[in-house]
């Protein structure tokens, strides 16, 4: 779709210009602020409550799949763009860092084909609003890894589907089309937006 490539340049372009992300072009952004946004949503009461997070391979992500490590809760990470499948990295893993990576996630993790029961979802974004809606860097990766998921049973409408994201990256409207999956949780490093879960968050026509 033309317009969701339009945001993504303006996205991308806007970015670099604020010095927020060096080269985040025609990928999830590794935003500045990630750390900081991973720390939020490891404050967050669906974070304590998880004890298998499911998080995306993205750089942007990297702190997250470390926290949840180093928090001892297992973690399962797709392979980059799906092509090996998915990957269970244990709580017990002696080095988070390291397998917070994708090269340590290969060396730590079990392939696996039958999803656990997942507490917690996280999907890096190009952008986001704050009706829940998402758009990734164009592979549609995102939407195949949560539709997969429910395809399964490993999550259901209750569960936690969150994404971090700087700031920039909130716009007023992501075009959506039939298969797009949509999210339920978006962490910035200043704060920790609910849409569909929260009637405080005013909906955006």
């Amino acid at each position: 779709m033309e317009e969701k490539d339009r945001i993504r340049n303006q996205i991308w372009d806007l970015l670099v210009e604020k010095g927020v992300s060096k080269r985040p072009h025609g990928r999830i952004p590794d935003f500045k602020g990630s750390f900081d946004a991973a720390k939020r949503l490891s404050r967050t009461v669906e974070w304590e409550r998880a004890g298998v997070v499911f998080c995306s391979p993205d750089s942007a992500q990297s702190p997250v799949r470390r926290l949840v490590l180093e928090a001892g809760k297992d973690l399962i990470m797709p392979t980059p763009k799906i092509k090996d499948g998915y990957l269970l990295i244990g709580g017990d893993v002696p080095d988070a860092e390291a397998a917070s990576t994708i090269g340590g996630a290969y060396m730590y993790g079990s392939p696996i084909r039958e999803f656990p029961q997942v507490d917690l979802v996280v999907e890096g974004s190009v952008a986001v609003d704050l009706q829940g809606n998402r758009l990734g860097k164009g592979g549609g990766y995102g939407d195949r890894e949560i539709s997969e998921l429910r395809g399964q049973g490993a999550i259901d409408e209750d569960t936690p589907l969150a994404t971090t994201v700087d700031e920039l990256q909130i716009i007023r409207r992501v075009p959506v089309e039939e298969h797009d999956e949509m999210i339920n949780m978006i962490v910035t490093p200043l704060r920790v937006i609910r849409p569909l879960l929260d009637d405080r968050i005013p909906r955006v026509v």
